[in-house]
């Protein structure tokens, strides 16, 4: 199995990666054979994981085997099962061991090609079909948060980002970790516009959780970070209108989703910086984009 050289790009990343990445064709290979399938086109890949077009007792469907070194993804096979393709794409087969799963086909086409309002109102659709009471085996945000802002506040003097935005994500993250209502639903944790493909059996089905028990007012972010260049001349009015359109159509409150936003918002600047470090290298372009978009977001979002 040949991977596909943008997921092939991810050995920068690290020695993880690098081994992944070298296991992963007889991987491949191996689930092919075990599960008595036949490859039937070309693979495609998401940031961790490769997907495979196969066809086996299921018919037309896709083979996904996922990065094991992420405890995000981790779970993302026990969320897929008790969605059971309510708003989700159907998992038929899955190996936690290897994050592997067999999935549902769905189609190509995404949310990318609809007016970008009109895709936050499905998205904003879709929250109550997945923000169940969450199964108690998942991992909680809070946990994960609480990691995350230690780690801010101990590079805050090498973020190239306002002091202010540091100080208020520290403060608004730390205030979010401590309250109760910010675990007990199950959330999809990375849900925007290309993690919901078109489908037959429903007009729209989402992909890809990261899932975790969590608060569903954490779901909004990466609908104001993607689709970019589609802002271009309107960027601060653009995004207040996604991120009021979403909240108002998932009945979200306003302060809490904002809130949300600019903590996730400058994690995301510090993990840029924090893949630089770790390497031991500069910024690089994409790095200092992601930055710059993020206090972008944290900006057009507060008050």
């Amino acid at each position: 199995m040949r991977v596909p050289d943008e997921l092939a790009a991810r050995r920068a990343l690290g020695p993880e990666w690098t081994d992944w990445l070298d296991r992963l064709p007889k991987l491949c290979d191996g689930l092919v054979a075990e599960w008595s399938l036949r490859v039937t086109g070309e693979p495609t890949n998401g940031f961790a994981s490769i997907v495979i077009p196969v066809r086996g007792e299921d018919g037309d469907t896709m083979l996904k085997i996922g990065f094991d070194g992420s405890p995000e993804t981790e779970h993302e096979h026990l969320a897929l099962q008790y969605w059971a393709g309510d708003g989700t794409v159907r998992m038929f087969r899955a190996d936690p061991a290897r994050r592997a799963m067999l999935l549902e086909r769905l189609h190509d086409r995404d949310l990318t090609g609809e007016w970008d309002l009109h895709a936050c109102e499905i998205v904003a659709g879709l929250y109550p079909r997945l923000h169940r009471p969450a199964p108690g085996r998942l991992r909680p945000l809070t946990g994960f948060v609480d990691a995350w802002l230690d780690a801010l506040a101990a590079d805050a003097r090498d973020i190239p980002v306002p002091r202010r935005l540091i100080d208020r994500a520290l403060s608004k993250g730390r205030d979010l970790v401590s309250d109760p209502d910010s675990v007990g639903r199950i959330i999809h944790g990375d849900l925007h516009y290309e993690n919901v493909l078109a489908a037959d059996r429903e007009p729209w089905l989402v992909i890809d959780p990261q899932p975790m028990s969590g608060d569903p007012h954490f779901e909004v972010a990466p609908l104001l970070i993607n689709r970019w260049s589609e802002m271009d001349g309107y960027l601060r009015e653009s995004i207040q209108r996604r991120f009021f359109t979403v909240v108002e159509a998932a009945g979200f409150d306003e302060d809490r989703a904002r809130d949300w936003v600019i903590v996730r918002m400058i994690l995301d600047a510090h993990w840029a910086v924090d893949d630089a470090k770790r390497m031991n290298r500069d910024l690089d372009a994409s790095e200092r984009d992601a930055i710059t978009r993020a206090i972008a977001v944290a900006k057009a979002v507060q008050r």
